[in-house]
């Protein structure tokens, strides 16, 4: 239908559910809690006038609890990207996400930890993304209520408000090999590790370079180590890349929380600015590269690569600007008839 406002949710069933849930002290987000969540969202959205919502279909029960108990609330009508079989990997994210762009997707909001919002950056082009932490480690999406996320994210659909003042586009890490280009949207280690194993990286030991987009003193995972060094805000066009090294030789040991309820000395050797645009070779022949907390680059022995900082990332949202700009349209509230009245 022309002129139709449609926005998309992608909820990644398999997020939290990763090795660190073992090993550390990371709660887990159940996939009823992910469904009332969605409910949520598309509750704001019937609020801010969005008239279609494209919802990703999972093998986790998400998209199925979601369908099975909309109520009868006012809502947008809802729709399961379930063009295709679903492989219960990552490549379904990416699907759904290329198929709200083409549906005309006014503003996407995804639902998981730093992998799924990697995931879904990649593929959602110019669409604003907002991206909502159910993730074990959540140093990109930020803790949300879905219900004042779906209001932000519905404002945007609707072009309540204007996209250019309340969305950023953030930096990315481009890391590239002989065969692959893989992108991080916080950060990327070099690991002295053979082999990628269960990906997710929970102990800093075997660490020895470490390149982030943004470090903030109170995040969590990688970026946490250069967050209590060199900080440095997502606002920066600049990042930070570490020398890592044994905690018993280094320059600097930094108590960092790298997952939920684990903090590890990492051994810094040094550190120094990360220019957009300027190409570092990565150490890492015969090693692993880690982006966004999970292994995911097998080298072998000679084999190079390298990471570049670049400024083309998603357009990202951020709620508070749009909460605020709806405040100061009085987007979200009316006079009474009465009148108003000074308290």
């Amino acid at each position: 239908m022309m002129g139709e406002i449609v926005a998309g949710i992608v909820a990644n069933p398999a997020s939290g559910q990763d090795i660190r849930r073992l090993v550390t002290q990371a709660s887990a987000v159940p996939a009823e809690e992910k469904a009332r969540m969605v409910r949520r969202l598309l509750a704001a959205f019937a609020v801010t006038g969005v008239e279609r919502v494209l919802l990703s279909s999972d093998l986790g029960g998400i998209s199925a609890a979601v369908l099975r108990d909309l109520g009868q609330e006012p809502r947008p009508d809802v729709e399961l990207c379930d063009h295709g079989p679903l492989t219960g990997t990552a490549l379904d994210t990416a699907n759904a996400v290329h198929r709200m762009v083409d549906a005309g997707a006014g503003v996407i909001v995804c639902l998981g930890g730093d992998g799924t919002a990697r995931v879904a950056a990649k593929a959602c082009g110019d669409v604003p993304l907002l991206a909502v932490s159910t993730g074990t480690n959540n140093a990109f999406p930020q803790a949300r209520e879905a219900t004042v996320a779906g209001l932000a994210a519905g404002m945007i659909a609707t072009g309540q408000v204007d996209v250019d003042l309340v969305t950023q586009r953030v930096s990315i890490l481009e890391v590239v090999t002989k065969n692959r280009r893989e992108i991080a949207l916080v950060d990327v280690a070099v690991s002295m590790s053979k082999h990628v194993g269960a990906k997710a990286v929970w102990d800093p030991s075997a660490l020895t370079e470490l390149y982030c987009t943004f470090a903030e003193p109170d995040g969590i995972g990688l970026s946490s180590i250069a967050g209590q060094l060199c900080p440095s805000p997502r606002s920066s066009a600049e990042g930070v890349a570490l020398q890592l090294g044994p905690v018993d030789t280094a320059a600097y040991v930094v108590q960092a929380p790298i997952a939920p309820g684990l903090v590890r000395p990492v051994g810094v050797r040094g550190w120094g600015v990360l220019r957009p645009g300027v190409r570092v070779d990565l150490a890492a022949g015969g090693g692993v590269i880690a982006v966004d907390g999970e292994r995911e680059l097998e080298l072998m022995n000679g084999e190079g690569a390298y990471v570049e900082l670049r400024p083309d990332g998603p357009w990202c949202v951020d709620v508070r600007a749009v909460m605020a700009e709806a405040a100061t349209q009085g987007l979200l509230r009316r006079t009474s008839e009465r009148g108003p009245r000074v308290c």
